[in-house]
Formats: C-alpha cells, structure tokens, sequence
C-alpha cells in the first residue's frame, strides 16, 4: 500500500461527501486506502459514507476525540507507505496525490510536505505556509499587529520552498517519520497539532515543503462552524500548549506569565467581539 489517506470528520456529511468523490475521481497510480475517522456525528455522516462509499474504511469513535485523537486512531490502523491528513470540508485535484508522492520519492530529507491550499475564492490560505509562531510573532497577532509578523510567508505562491509549517488540512508525511518523531500529540483538541508535528519533524533533521504544484481547495472550518465558541477557546488553548512544549524553557517565569495573561486576554477579546457581533445581528 502506497498512501493512506485519513480524514477526521464531525457532522460535515455534505462537505465530507464531495471530499471522498474527489478523492475517488482522482488520477492516482499508486495504491491507496481511504479512512473515515468519525467524531460521533449525528447529522447522518457515517450512513452516507456506508451507502456511498462502502470502499472507505470506516472507524465509528463512540465520542468526539478532537482532530489530534480521531486522527491517531486512524493512523495507528494505516497500511501505507505515506500517511496523508486531509479535511473533510477539502476537495482534491486530479493529479494531487500522484505529484505529491512524486515528490516525495525524489528526495528522502523531506519529512513532511504541504501543498498549495486555496480558498473557494481563489485566493491562498496563508496557513499552507508558515513559520513557528514564536514569542515576538505571537505577541505581534495577540495585539492586531499582524502586518509586522513575519509568521505568514510571503512571496511567490508559486514557488516550491522549505518552510516551518504546513497546515493539517493536508499534511503528508512518510510512516517511518512518524514511527521516530511518534503520532499527533493529542494535548490538542483542535488546532495545534499540526505545528506541533513539524516541530518535531523538523528537530529530526527532516524538511517540511510547500510544494505549489499540487493543490487542492479548502472550504474551511466545516467542522467547527456549528461550535464557534469553543473553537475559540480551543485555538488559544492551542498557543498555550505550544508555547509551554517548546518555548518556555529559553525564557523566564515572569515571561511566561505575561504570555499566558496576553493569550487568555486575546480570547476573551474574541468572545465579546462575537458576541457583540451576534448582538447586533439580531437588531
């Protein structure tokens, strides 16, 4: 088995289902596997994927794990030589996977590889690149001063390029990189996890690639729509996590304090903004 394709859905059944005909329409001439890994649903995801895609490997989680978990379930269950991570609200091109493998097999430093992702726009979706979110970068987005980070690359998004991070959206990475560096760390619930394998991937002596030349389109935050508040939370629980693993250690308790302060304000920002927002919706 050439790939395992792994996709973590909860209550996406619409977007879940475009995603596998894309899957299932693509030109791939290696040998691949598909699995579902299910949060739960409720919205009659896991009988569509039964009535209309009886090839998927459906695994059924009693609860919702959390991306990082449901992911691991499937990972642990994976057959192929490279294991792919690919949203449910994500939709593949012809050729993606068959380019993305390509690359791989032309040069074994690479660890991890991401591809272009675009927005229903058109437009890039900047997390397709990007650099570790490291103090300065983050106090810089904490405080709406985000055009003085430099934690989105910019330039070309034509240009393949040996970056920090890619997204999970669709994240490709080798079965013996992840038998070193171990599976996703399920302290993430939601959002994180990601950075935090290349992280790890990267400290290995492995590259993480932008890799332009496959793309795929990216409908985002399907699966968290419906649950907007306790997104927030998870994202900025997600910094802290990050931070606490990798950075504490280079910097002082006081620091580290004022971090954690900035961070939890920034959320609760973000609470009242949208409740602002709904608030004045409903007028």
């Amino acid at each position: 088995m050439d790939l395992s394709i792994i996709i973590v859905n909860y209550n996406t059944k619409d977007l879940l289902k475009k995603c596998l005909k894309s899957v299932f329409a693509s030109q791939a001439s290696s040998t691949f596997e598909v699995l579902v890994s299910d949060n739960a649903s409720r919205d009659g995801s896991i009988e569509m994927v039964k009535r209309e895609f009886p090839q998927v490997r459906l695994i059924e989680n009693k609860s919702n794990l959390g991306f990082s978990k449901a992911n691991n379930v499937a990972l642990r269950q994976a057959q192929g030589q490279y294991f792919l991570l690919l949203n449910s609200d994500t939709e593949v091109y012809p050729d993606t996977f068959n380019l993305s493998i390509k690359r791989m097999e032309q040069d074994e430093n690479i660890g991890i590889l991401g591809c272009k992702v675009k927005l229903p726009d058109g437009s890039l979706d900047k997390a397709c690149r990007r650099r570790f979110p490291n103090p300065k970068n983050s106090f810089l987005r904490l405080f709406g001063l985000k055009k003085f980070s430099d934690y989105n690359i910019e330039g070309s998004i034509d240009q393949e390029q040996e970056v920090d991070a890619v997204m999970g959206a669709f994240l490709m990475i080798r079965k013996s990189v992840v038998q070193k560096v171990g599976y996703l760390d399920e302290d993430y619930f939601m959002y994180g996890e990601d950075l935090d394998w290349c992280w790890r991937v990267k400290k290995t002596g492995y590259e993480v690639i932008y890799f332009p030349e496959a793309e795929i389109v990216h409908y985002k935050y399907g699966s968290s729509q419906a649950i907007a508040l306790k997104v927030v939370q998870w994202a900025h629980d997600a910094m802290w996590i990050f931070y606490k693993k990798n950075y504490r250690q280079d910097y002082s308790p006081a620091f580290s304090s004022l971090v954690f302060i900035g961070i939890k304000a920034r959320m609760y920002m973000v609470f009242m903004f949208n409740f602002l927002k709904r608030k004045k919706a409903v007028h």
